[in-house]
């Protein structure tokens, strides 16, 4: 079985122990914690195995957005397995930010679309993103180039992400959209997916705010992520 059987024939059966309930909570806790949620890997892993959530010693209070980002995650990255043989299109990519985003407080802001693209510009490490105005045009075309390869690496999924965050089409949630979506690309070209870990967010970020001038730092932070994951699926003892 390929990886992506094993993982879709543990999530039909909700088989706890195994590499799907392992990504899950590494994948939700670590995408999230990147984009500033205060929930441990723990409370991650609680919240997924039982449904509640634990106050950890020292903690007085929990974020509900932090809560509900990492139940919206677990159901994401179902879908994502659900669709990930399926060639990448705009309505994959907006069904994914609704699923992250979704009874979140952003739904409750009048401006804030979920599962549609921003209606208000944005800038992501002091640098401009496509206008809301293009951001159609430029994912058709990003799309159009990404499907337009006869075969598909590694450097290529790494240099969609790259682009895919460099419009950052959505308000809010586009890391994590953009890195679920590596996860599925992978997928669907029978490449080993990878998790970018929290500790190393700053060589994650320096990777694509350098990405024009070297894209070096990047693709060495995701083929050292790979690596870890590498370590998982051989302890699970699965064929890549």
């Amino acid at each position: 079985m390929s990886l992506l059987e094993v993982l879709r024939e543990e999530k039909d059966s909700r088989r706890m122990g195994g590499i799907y309930h392992s990504t899950q909570i590494k994948l939700a806790y670590n995408t999230n914690r990147i984009e500033g949620s205060k929930l441990s890997e723990e409370q991650t892993r609680y919240i997924y195995e039982t449904n509640t959530l634990f106050v950890e010693s020292g903690e007085t209070t929990a974020n509900v957005d932090d809560i509900i980002e990492t139940v919206n995650h677990f159901g994401a990255f179902d879908y994502m397995l659900n669709i990930a043989d399926e060639m990448l299109t705009e309505e994959h990519i907006k069904r994914f930010h609704y699923l992250l985003k979704i009874n979140t407080s952003n739904t409750k802001k009048s401006w804030f679309r979920i599962g549609e693209y921003k209606m208000k510009p944005n800038i992501v490490g002091n640098k401009e993103t496509t206008p809301p105005e293009q951001v159609e045009e430029d994912i058709d075309n990003l799309l159009t180039s990404h499907h337009q390869k006869k075969s598909t690496n590694i450097e290529d999924i790494i240099d969609f992400h790259y682009h895919f965050e460099k419009i950052h089409p959505f308000q809010d949630g586009n890391g994590r959209v953009g890195r679920l979506i590596m996860y599925k690309e992978c997928l669907s070209n029978n490449i080993v997916p990878f998790i970018i870990e929290d500790e190393f967010k700053f060589y994650y970020y320096r990777g694509l705010a350098e990405y024009t001038h070297s894209k070096g730092y990047l693709i060495e932070t995701c083929l050292a992520a790979q690596d870890v994951y590498k370590k998982m699926i051989d302890y699970f003892k699965l064929q890549y």
